[in-house]
């Protein structure tokens, strides 16, 4: 999160679901948890790195498409006409820079964005997790990896990999949303003047690309998603390591996070110990074997009393 009275405001202004967002999951200590199965999941601990797949080899890529849509709906319409308005007073011919900007970048954004992705986990889902998350993501080794959300909303550039809720929306209720920011930008005519037409315009080239990015149907809403996004053309970064391998048959570039803190940048939480708050062993026929093998992952990864952030879903879960 914004710590700094500058990036607060912008924050505040640009990205208003975002910060909301994200100032819940403080108020609340809620964490997050990634839903994978077993073999991903001790791959994550024993290699201490999170992988980032591209969207178009995701099981939910045509979301950025689903995203596009609404936007362009949304910039069509009255709320369109409405936000060029407010922009134009402020900076004249920034409207036309924005979008031709943010088409030019439309056709990268579609093919080279690279996602990881984590669910909110509320306190009453405890030890049992999401009964509809193991049946999505689980299979018959379903293993749930909660985190804390501290390296997520760390105000840090290092990684050029950014944190962004998932809105669920209508198209219509993306209007709303896209009024919601031109009325902000109204009410901080200030703050707005003060940082210029470069910058604004930065502002929300990045903020049009996260609407594309983190947009979904509403008939996903109870995913609750947060996703980390790297675009490697847009922030290419020194810290992400970029490989060819082969997932379920099919060779692909993943972009791979390390999960070592990096301090003096911002980045702290991220090493295995403090960032895993417990693992859930899913609905499966192998519990103890599960729990035996993360248990051992936990203590070669530094954890104390491993034993103690292993817990077992009881849910009865029928696979077929």
């Amino acid at each position: 999160m914004p710590t700094d009275p500058e990036s607060e405001k912008i924050a505040e202004v640009f990205f208003p679901e975002t910060h909301r967002r994200a100032a819940l999951l403080k108020e609340k200590g809620y964490s997050f948890v990634h839903y994978t199965n077993a073999e991903v999941a001790a791959s994550i601990l024993r290699n201490k790195e999170v992988w980032m797949r591209n969207s178009l080899e995701m099981n939910d890529f045509s979301e950025v498409g689903y995203g596009f849509q609404c936007l362009r709906s949304a910039y069509d319409g009255e709320s369109g006409k409405l936000f060029n308005s407010v922009l134009e007073s402020y900076f004249p011919g920034i409207a036309n820079k924005l979008r031709d900007q943010f088409n030019a970048w439309l056709p990268d954004f579609k093919r080279n964005t690279f996602l990881s992705c984590v669910s909110e986990h509320l306190p009453e889902e405890g030890r049992l997790g999401r009964l509809s998350m193991w049946r999505a993501y689980g299979s018959r080794t379903g293993v749930a990896l909660v985190l804390k959300t501290t390296p997520f909303l760390a105000e840090s550039d290092v990684l050029k990999a950014y944190s962004s809720p998932v809105s669920y929306l209508r198209e219509d209720e993306f209007a709303l949303k896209f009024v919601e920011v031109a009325e902000g930008i109204k009410a901080n005519a200030g703050f707005i003047t003060q940082l210029g037409a470069e910058q604004v315009l930065d502002i929300l080239f990045n903020a049009f690309r996260f609407s594309v990015q983190c947009t979904k149907h509403p008939g996903f809403k109870e995913e609750r998603e947060w996703r980390v996004i790297h675009v490697p053309s847009i922030n290419p970064s020194d810290v992400l390591k970029m490989n060819v391998e082969t997932i379920r048959g099919v060779p692909q570039v993943v972009y791979k996070i390390p999960l070592k803190n990096i301090p003096d940048q911002g980045l702290v939480g991220i090493e295995i110990p403090e960032l895993v708050e417990k693992i859930i062993i899913g609905p499966t026929d192998q519990p103890s074997i599960l729990q035996q093998a993360f248990f051992n992952l936990l203590q070669d990864a530094g954890v104390p009393n491993p034993e103690e952030r292993i817990e077992v879903s009881n849910i009865p879960l029928r696979h077929t």
